[in-house]
């Protein structure tokens, strides 16, 4: 199923274009990574998918649905959050869980699914041993953990990542791409992730969507299906 196409989009700030002649398309059950150089206007693609920002000319035309034709849920989770001051009231534990109000209504209890499913969340980034800390306590790398564990227990159809491994070590690395997998393999789940760390990730992607800089100037996309070539070309 067709979950998102953007053909020719073309975006720019101070009427200098940033993102030129940008299309590709995502699938649903993908886990695609977004890499390209510093500057090359990864998170304003995101923002852009996401109708954050809107285009100078061009298309985005996003699924209204999922694959069980059921409506289409979104979750996002920018760069580097780290604003909660240490006067913020609420445990590790209960942010989390207001992720999986989303499904509920506000009156309704959460039940033992929604108990797991926050459990899940907080263990596959390392941070259940945290959950009755206020968040205002921790440091940004962990409030950064501790956000993508919020959007996780929401279980959106959707997943949209801005280099969401910062401040994770090596094992953590490892850790969140099979649980991305796993969301993607097991529950048809579609992740976008904007990264650095094409070598490490790209044995889990399907997908990789390359911004390089155009000939014209301004940034545009090369998208490689298959993760075991670059750039058109066998490792």
């Amino acid at each position: 199923m067709k979950l998102a196409t953007i053909n020719n989009l073309k975006f720019g700030y101070d009427h200098i274009p940033a993102l030129d002649g940008v299309s590709f398309e995502l699938d649903a059950g993908e886990f695609v990574g977004i890499t390209g150089p510093n500057g090359a206007s990864k998170s304003t693609l995101l923002k852009l998918l996401l109708g954050l920002l809107k285009p100078w000319s061009g298309e985005i035309i996003i699924s209204k649905t999922n694959s069980s034709g059921k409506k289409l849920t979104i979750g996002y989770v920018p760069q580097s959050i780290s604003s909660f001051n240490v006067g913020f009231p609420s445990t590790v534990l209960e942010l989390v869980q207001s992720g999986r109000y989303q499904k509920k209504k506000w009156y309704q209890r959460l039940t033992d699914k929604d108990h797991e499913a926050v459990k899940r969340a907080l263990e596959m980034v390392d941070m259940w041993q945290f959950q009755h800390k206020k968040v205002g306590d921790l440091s940004g790398g962990q409030k950064q953990k501790i956000i993508i564990a919020r959007i996780l227990a929401s279980e959106p159809d959707l997943l949209v990542l801005d280099e969401p491994t910062t401040g994770m070590d090596a094992v953590s690395r490892k850790g969140f791409y099979e649980f991305m997998k796993h969301q993607v393999v097991q529950h048809n789940r579609t992740v976008v992730m904007v990264t650095h760390d094409q070598d490490e990730v790209e044995d889990y992607l399907d997908k990789i969507i390359h911004i390089e800089k155009g000939e014209k100037g301004g940034w545009k996309c090369l998208t490689l299906n298959s993760c075991k070539e670059r750039f058109g070309q066998a490792e």
